[in-house]
């Protein structure tokens, strides 16, 4: 067993590790730590999950907390760089509570955000800065950051940083920094140029190599299930989802992965999803949920694309499942390990239809990886050994109730005078088309409408009104639908309406005063519809006034100028 202490962590470091249960240093820590604390360049390889954090994150903190450099606005004296934002903000999380400790202070930057709040956070001054390369060139390039005063400058998971492209910008953030200062890089291969990185940037430096870049089989357990066709795959991917412990489902594309989550919750699976498309919050929701207690709320179900590959860490994830089997060797290790971290124990499986066969054992090959190959249904005793006890099915929420009206409002008024833009309820107080107006909403009488008492395209008795009342008007007045209120008939039509509005008139001026405290429409009954664009009998325009709740006849789908 090696402590922290006695490879010359700092003890108030050492005791932020013990609160957390870390006690005894991981080979990759073992090995790096005496010369990263010592102030020399280091490059470590190792798998994911092998504790590369807290390897870069102890010297990092503790040569800060030694220097006693001031701390200056937008000039930090610590840089991290990651690939991606989950990744930033779970180094950050480890930072964190060294840092407290040191009394330094951390902050991240990454895009998908506000840049608002960062460059807040950097005029005010921080001292480290665990960043996305991306979002942190704009703000170089914006002279909200100055890098000059980098002290200590990480690169992590530098492989996947040139998976991405963007070793580019690294070069230039890194060119920014002083060339005195320590350079830590931790990548799991040297491919892609990022050997020239090492050449470039890193002076002297001691290399670890503490894992082969494939996945250890000592804690993991492989396993390919194969099935005939797209409907077995759909059963035994909910089964394989059902159990009680964690457990990430990869999926190929953003669409797969939100259909995913979509269709398991549905079954009584609750799950989320993690893909590009997700805003920074909904990312940061959706982990939450995945990371917290079941019993508190927690989903034991992630469905991810590659995004997810990289950089999230939550505990005792038990099953790792290749929904859609990556095509590159080096996607499959990563997404293989979310589980088994830390020491701990996992089990990966890859689903694959017959056809899927070469590529698979291609896949596997190229991450020097032997898996037997297992034809299995949903049901079988092998699958069901694997998940264990199935976890209760959760019940989804139900739909909203629909409005006691058809159409697309809502029944009942609202602020600003019902329901502003739906499409029609019941009762007299209605959205939008409705009757019993609302505001803006070509409302009709019975409660005061958007523009008026009379706002055309209302409909008697609060039902939506529609090109249906308008032909059945026709109908029993014998008009044909082409015809407008400009004839006879229309003069007819527009007497008893004026009839209807004056039997109402008692009424107007509470029903004005109604309107303009905006408060719509709760009274309405089965008012009149009134072709006259939300006016009143003498040519003034109303607001939100109630016509009265008088049983008229004569409503119909006016379409007069205005009168929307």
């Amino acid at each position: 067993m090696t402590s922290f202490l006695s490879l010359g962590v700092p003890e108030p470091l050492a005791a932020v590790l013990a609160s957390d249960g870390k006690t005894e240093a991981f080979p990759i820590q073992r090995d790096t730590l005496p010369d990263s604390l010592a102030g020399r360049d280091v490059l470590g390889r190792g798998r994911t999950g092998s504790g590369k954090t807290i390897a870069f994150a102890l010297p990092l903190v503790a040569r800060l907390a030694a220097s006693r450099t001031s701390t200056r606005a937008g000039r930090p004296r610590g840089l991290v760089l990651a690939p991606t934002r989950e990744l930033a903000s779970q180094i950050a999380a480890t930072v964190q509570p060294l840092a407290d400790a040191a009394g330094l202070t951390v902050t991240t930057i990454f895009g998908g955000v506000s840049q608002k709040p960062q460059e807040q956070a950097l005029r005010r001054g921080v001292d480290i800065v665990v960043a996305c390369p991306g979002r942190l060139e704009d703000l170089k390039n914006q002279g909200v950051i100055d890098l000059g005063g980098v002290e200590v400058a990480v690169l992590d998971e530098a492989d996947h940083m040139a998976d991405l492209g963007f070793l580019p910008g690294v070069t230039r953030i890194l060119a920014a920094t002083p060339q005195t200062g320590q350079r830590l890089l931790f990548s799991a291969t040297l491919d892609r140029g990022v050997d020239k990185l090492v050449q470039r940037f890193l002076h002297d430096a001691v290399s670890h190599s503490v894992d082969e870049a494939s996945v250890p089989q000592g804690m993991m357990t492989h396993r390919v299930f194969l099935v005939p066709d797209g409907g077995a795959k759909t059963e035994l991917v909910r089964h394989l989802a059902s159990g009680h412990g964690r457990r990430i489902l990869f999926t190929r594309t953003k669409h797969q992965a939100k259909r995913l989550a979509k269709q398991l919750t549905a079954s009584g699976v609750p799950a989320v999803d993690l893909q590009g498309n997700l805003s920074q919050n909904a990312r940061e929701r959706n982990l939450a949920a995945f990371g917290a207690d079941p019993a508190a709320g927690g989903v034991r179900v992630l469905v991810a694309t590659d995004v997810a590959a990289r950089g999230v860490h939550v505990d005792d994830v038990e099953l790792v499942v290749h929904v859609d089997p990556p095509v590159e060797h080096k996607a499959y290790l990563h997404r293989s390990g979310r589980t088994a971290r830390a020491g701990a124990e996992g089990v990966v499986v890859t689903v694959a239809l017959d056809e899927q066969r070469r590529d698979v054992v291609d896949l596997l090959r190229s991450a020097k990886l032997k898996v037997p190959f297992e034809s299995v249904a949903a049901g079988d005793a092998t699958v069901s050994e694997l998940v264990g006890e199935p976890a209760p099915h959760v019940k989804p929420a139900p739909a909203a109730p629909a409005s006691s009206g058809s159409g697309r409002g809502a029944s009942g008024g609202s602020s600003r005078g019902g329901s502003r833009a739906g499409r029609g309820a019941g009762g007299g107080s209605a959205g939008g088309r409705g009757g019993g107006g609302s505001q803006g909403g070509r409302g009709a009488g019975g409660s005061a409408g958007g523009r008026g008492s009379q706002g055309g395209r209302g409909s008697a008795g609060g039902a939506e009104s529609s090109n249906r009342t308008q032909r059945s008007q026709n109908q029993r007045s014998g008009a044909s639908p082409s015809d407008s209120p400009s004839g006879s008939d229309g003069e007819a039509r527009r007497e008893r309406a004026n009839a209807s509005r004056r039997s109402g008139g008692q009424q107007r001026a509470a029903g004005q005063r109604d309107g303009q405290k905006r408060s719509g429409g709760q009274h309405g009954g089965q008012g009149t519809a009134t072709p006259q664009s939300g006016r009143t009998a003498s040519g003034k325009p109303t607001i939100g006034a109630t016509v009265g709740s008088a049983r008229g006849q004569g409503s119909r789908r006016a379409s007069y100028p205005g009168g929307r």
